[in-house]
């Protein structure tokens, strides 16, 4: 079957996206693998699938690189509606994106050539109760905040959060850039985690600017995580380490997020962009 596809990416986090109104695009795990993979396929972070939705404009299905399915992409969802105004499949600027995660609520911004540059995405409050991340941690450490965890005898302060999917978030005061090759896996499939998890090395530069690195659950490291900018900020915003709206640096760009705290919404705002339109044969 030839399909026609959009490679977009979110600061570098890149997908390939399909658009399927009849739902006859059904991928195997083996399939999204070898579309995935940087030499044999197209190459990407995962795959979004925009198929149509009782409850919202659209639902995401989101498929990590690896084939397993995940809850919510921070990047993924702004991609997806650049690929939805710009291709004429809405003409609205507010949308509502239906996730295994919920609906979101998007705000999109448009440049002079009338084209989607910008994402505004309403990520719905954090989650900090044990069974929502999820962690087997006992439910009286609400929320979690600088647990002790070890692997690969290096002893790391982790707090957890879900943004609609699991993110362990380390702060540390050194380099972080070879962090998450060294430990990322480990983390990831640690027992804490019976649904694994993504982990985020945070340093904080100022209380306005985070730096992080990221490996993500089913894709490994990765340029930029939305969901993972957010935990991040929740956690230093929890920690006192920061302001209520930070700029978060990832190796694929600049993400603002904003959270006010307790039950308060986290707000994300960051580019969308069209790599190339193409077919390949599923």
């Amino acid at each position: 079957m030839l399909i026609s596809f959009q490679k977009m990416h979110g600061t570098m986090n890149d997908f390939v996206v399909f658009h399927d109104p009849v739902g006859r695009i059904e991928l195997s795990a083996e399939q999204v693998v070898r579309v995935c993979n940087r030499r044999l396929g197209v190459g990407a972070d995962g795959i979004i699938v925009i198929r149509p939705s009782n409850n919202a404009d659209f639902f995401m299905d989101y498929v990590n690189s690896d084939g397993s399915s995940a809850e919510m992409c921070g990047n993924g969802i702004r991609c997806m509606a650049k690929y939805a105004y710009d291709s004429g499949l809405t003409d609205k600027t507010t949308l509502a994106i239906e996730t295994r995660a919920g609906i979101k609520v998007l705000e999109i911004f448009t440049g002079a050539d009338g084209k989607v540059n910008r994402v505004q995405v309403n990520m719905g409050s954090p989650l900090f109760h044990p069974k929502d991340i999820p962690t087997i941690i006992d439910s009286g450490h609400v929320p979690i905040v600088d647990y002790p965890i070890e692997v690969l005898g290096q002893a790391f302060l982790a707090s957890m959060v879900s943004m609609g999917n699991p993110h362990c978030v380390i702060v540390v005061d050194g380099e972080i850039g070879p962090l998450p090759k060294l430990y990322g896996a480990s983390i990831e499939t640690h027992p804490l985690f019976p649904a694994k998890t993504n982990v985020e090395f945070v340093r904080v530069v100022d209380r306005r600017v985070l730096l992080m690195r990221v490996w993500e659950r089913g894709s490994g490291e990765t340029f930029s995580c939305g969901t993972g900018a957010c935990a991040a900020a929740v956690t230093t915003t929890l920690k006192g380490l920061t302001d209520s709206q930070v700029i978060v640096q990832l190796v694929g760009g600049d993400l603002t997020i904003a959270w006010k705290g307790d039950n308060a919404d986290v707000f994300m705002i960051g580019p969308a962009t069209t790599v190339y339109n193409g077919n390949i044969t599923i």
